[in-house]
């Protein structure tokens, strides 16, 4: 799961019992930083929380840095899961309002998670060990690469610009509504639809 020791996780769970106890694990780490923030979050608060003693922990985790990670990779893979289903919707409008709807939804169903998540994502060696894991860029292309997106998307270089833009414009307007303390999903979803079609309704401005 990364270069370093204290980010890869001990052993993975085979056994179906093993399994329960790793999702127990990871509710119980998600759990301990929506209630009590980056100041309670450790691993005797997490081994608590899910009814485990820390040397079971400790079997799969050697650290909260590693339970840090493989949460963010649970939120991301959830994530990716619902977006990957956008794609199926018969036209481009239709795909990406879907997008931002499962965006608005990652970050308002558990506001607080999502903020602390997001601040330690932005940890050099958390980010580089998600590095290539999930590939949204790669969703939202595809979904702006349908037949029929505006005709200036066909450009594999103004597609490729426009959907880095459209993530960061997402992102940001997701993250300050969270930090806003916001749970009307269906209004940022609106607002935010508002802000993407009107910019992918713009004609760019020629090289």
């Amino acid at each position: 799961m990364g270069d370093s020791p204290t980010l890869r996780a001990r052993k993975a769970p085979r056994q179906q019992r093993s399994v329960h106890t790793v999702d127990a694990l990871l509710e119980a780490a998600a759990q301990v930083l929506e209630a009590d923030g980056l100041e309670g979050y450790n691993t005797n608060a997490v081994a608590r929380r899910a009814g485990a003693s820390i040397g079971t922990l400790y079997q799969y985790f050697p650290g909260k840095d590693a339970l840090t990670l493989a949460l963010l990779l649970r939120e991301d893979k959830l994530f990716h899961e619902a977006a990957s289903a956008t794609l199926d919707l018969p036209g481009y409008r239709e795909s990406l309002t879907a997008f931002i709807g499962v965006a608005v939804g990652q970050q308002l169903n558990r506001p607080n998670l999502a903020r602390l998540l997001d601040e330690q994502e932005g940890r050099p060696e958390i980010r580089a060990a998600l590095s290539g894991k999930f590939r949204f860029h790669e969703l939202l292309e595809a979904i702006l690469h349908k037949p029929d997106a505006p005709a200036h998307l066909r450009d594999a270089v103004r597609r490729k610009l426009a959907g880095d833009d459209l993530l960061a414009l997402m992102r940001a307007m997701t993250d300050a509504a969270g930090e806003r303390g916001e749970r009307d999903a269906a209004d940022l979803a609106h607002r935010i639809g508002a802000a993407v079609f009107g910019y992918l309704s713009v004609p760019p401005r020629e090289m």
